[in-house]
């Protein structure tokens, strides 16, 4: 009897969306071309069609920091249909945000939930394949948390994502620290998004090149981003909350070891300069800083002003003390040749080598993006801890 009713209920369903469907035809309506719409449409390895319905409007444009070429926007077409669309080329495997300019309005990609957060606003996420190092491969993947804590020197409440490694969870060793900072145009969220770091952390450890570590990144922003806002000033908000409420929150909640050896910081462009502050400023406690496409801003001079020693004199001490270098085992620097910082970085490598550094200096093809920065992110992994 309770088969009858299940098939009688089925046919049911199937008669009335029949009947409906005819009369919605019947009285003229048709499909939108949104309702299949794709946005995102991999043309080939390295080519990419975006598209979205607009019919009212008079001008759309592609947007985005990381595509090649469209950061001031990409001009599309208008099908007579209403949707718009613009064939990307000569792409590499990566992820990549952007946005769509509708009539001067900056929306998401209605058609696609996956997202990256910034400092100022949110961007529509794709993932085109093609790098290794980034895919998502059958290999044991590691948690990521969107944590919140109370930040005693701040007193607010703040944001951080941790990666935990896999087989966390399930057992009771103790893992190494690495602290992964962010970029000024970007958040806590970035890292474990356009920078796919869960991803590449799980291919290295799969593969046996980098050893299971937990990675902590917090927010570098205290507040709404300002250009100019300096990093050395004499109260810097986010070197206290990280000193005195990030670094002490994850060793009282995770289990991590807490020795010179154990622990790692590095940062891209703000996070670079952040690193090299928190690291110089407590070479006793880490044993590994890496610089993203960055140094000490201001000691390059430029903009009419004069080259800064500022941050050389504050330190000097610390950067002049051999006994505080021991154990510090890898000072990593990479910036690209097309970068707007590549003099700030080999201007700080130039200053660290001054005063008894062993720096690591690479430059690479490419500007101040996304497409390095993982790559320098891949290569300085499995340096750590070793």
């Amino acid at each position: 009897m309770k088969t009858n009713l299940q098939i009688l209920s089925f046919f049911s369903g199937f008669l009335f969306f029949t009947i409906f469907s005819l009369s919605v035809y019947s009285q003229g309506w048709k499909p939108s071309p949104n309702d299949t719409l794709k946005s995102v449409r991999i043309i080939s390895a390295d080519q990419v069609k975006f598209s979205i319905y607009a019919p009212k409007a008079e001008e759309v444009k592609l947007g985005s920091p990381d595509l090649p070429g469209v950061n001031q926007g990409a001009v599309m077409t208008k099908l007579d249909d209403g949707v718009w669309e613009t064939t990307l080329s000569g792409l590499i495997g990566g992820a990549y945000r952007y946005n769509f300019q509708i009539d001067g309005v900056f929306v998401l990609d209605p058609k696609n939930t996956s997202l990256s957060e910034s400092n100022m606003n949110a961007w529509s996420l794709f993932y085109l394949p093609g790098n290794d190092a980034y895919e998502v491969k059958d290999v044991p993947h590691g948690t990521i948390s969107e944590v919140t804590y109370f930040s005693k020197s701040l007193k607010k409440f703040r944001r951080m994502h941790v990666y935990l490694p896999p087989g966390y969870e399930a057992g009771s060793d103790k893992y190494p620290v690495f602290y992964l900072l962010h970029g000024a145009m970007d958040c806590d969220d970035s890292w474990s998004t356009v920078g796919r770091a869960g991803f590449i952390t799980d291919n290295l450890i799969a593969a046996g090149k980098t050893v299971p570590m937990v990675i902590v990144m917090p927010a570098g922003h205290t507040g709404m981003f300002t250009w100019g806002n300096p990093i050395n000033r004499e109260v810097d908000e986010f070197y206290e909350d990280f000193i005195h409420d990030i670094m002490p929150y994850a060793e009282s909640h995770y289990r991590i070891l807490t020795d010179k050896k154990h622990r790692a910081i590095a940062g891209l462009s703000m996070g670079g300069a952040q690193t090299l502050k928190a690291g110089i400023s407590h070479l006793d406690q880490f044993s590994a800083l890496g610089v993203f496409s960055s140094g000490i801003f201001g000691i390059a001079g430029g903009m009419g002003a004069a080259p800064s020693t500022e941050f050389e004199d504050t330190w000097k001490a610390n950067l002049d003390n051999p006994d505080l270098k021991k154990g510090l085992n890898l000072v990593w620097f990479a910036t690209g040749k097309e970068d707007f910082l590549l003099e700030t970085s080999r201007k700080t490598v130039d200053m660290l080598r001054k005063h008894g550094f062993t720096v690591t200096y690479k430059e690479t093809e490419g500007a101040h993006t996304w497409l390095n920065w993982r790559n320098y992110l891949t290569e300085f992994e499995p340096l750590l801890f070793r």
